[in-house]
């Protein structure tokens, strides 16, 4: 009897330690930029370009970090014209996470000085603008390589320990609701319906994630969501495409990349009364738990700055 009521005992505490292990959140990994250096001095022309790639290839193997590609990085800055080189505002950070997903850029400056060079990388949080810094020394007649590794590990070093500056806390939906009724005021409500269309790629149709979010803060922000026969009386159309694509794996993580693209059309007048796109770069567990979740971030933020042109 005894036996028997351990092995029960051992079976029920297996079956409720699963569906906890099954929820278990996947670790912080941060989204990350890298843009080419800027150059300071005649004899570190090209320098920048280099030093860009060889952090790369030192940094993508980092578990903390997901690199944004370089090649979808450079068409990204080029479409939103902003500098190719190191020189960039903490301002323009907000913009470059926007379009990329990036919750963090490495800029930087190689510098020649004298018989010194130094290479000093600028770590700047997309979301918060905080800027951080990691830097080392060298001679000008040091191989470039050997240097730009230890300046990999120190900013890999540096992103870690200074995270909570850098990446915001991840916000509240009651924070959200909040700061966009306050954006909107006493303000007349549209009614609203979708026509929104999310993919995986590689895969086929996948749940409303981004729907579903942009539905449950028009709701809870005052609007009124139409569907089925009700959706000829709307007074707005939110329209647009979400899609998602798998990014990398990383022993038990996927990253997943998403887009998403709507815009706000006033049925009466067929005017286009807001267009907005927020890309994200999610890391999950399971592809599709990261692809859901990298629409509902997005369609969060852009809910953020489309609800307030939403009012009459």
């Amino acid at each position: 009897m005894k036996t028997i009521v351990n092995t029960l005992t051992l079976v029920t505490a297996l079956a409720l330690a699963l569906p906890c292990q099954a929820r278990k959140k996947a670790p912080a990994v941060y989204p990350t930029a890298i843009l080419p250096f800027a150059e300071s001095g005649a004899g570190v022309k090209g320098y920048g370009e280099k030093i860009s790639g060889i952090l790369f290839a030192e940094l993508v193997t980092n578990n903390k970090l997901m690199l944004v590609d370089r090649a979808e990085l450079k068409n990204t800055l080029e479409e939103i014209e902003l500098n190719l080189s190191g020189v960039v505002k903490p301002s323009e950070a907000i913009k470059v996470g926007q379009f990329t997903g990036a919750k963090v850029i490495i800029s930087g400056t190689v510098i020649e000085a004298d018989s010194s060079l130094y290479l000093v990388a600028k770590i700047i949080g997309t979301e918060t603008t905080r800027v951080v810094g990691a830097k080392v020394k060298g001679n000008v007649e040091d191989e470039l390589g050997p240097l730009v590794e230890q300046l990999a590990v120190k900013v890999g070093e540096t992103i870690e320990k200074q995270a909570g500056k850098l990446v915001a806390e991840e916000v509240k939906i009651e924070d959200r609701i909040k700061a966009i009724k306050k954006a909107i005021g006493k303000k007349k409500r549209s009614s609203v319906k979708f026509e929104i269309e999310e993919r995986h790629l590689g895969s086929g149709a996948i749940d409303p994630a981004a729907e579903t979010e942009l539905g449950m803060l028009l709701k809870k922000t005052g609007f009124k969501v139409l569907d089925g026969d009700a959706v000829e009386k709307a007074d707005v159309t939110i329209k647009g495409e979400g899609l998602t694509e798998f990014a990398m794996r990383r022993g038990n993580l996927v990253s997943v990349k998403g887009r998403l693209e709507l815009k706000a059309i006033d049925n009466k007048t067929h005017r286009v009364i807001a267009i907005d796109r927020q890309n994200t770069v999610t890391v999950d567990l399971t592809e599709r738990i990261a692809g859901k979740n990298a629409l509902q971030e997005a369609a969060a933020l852009i809910a953020e700055r489309m609800f307030v042109k939403l009012v009459k």
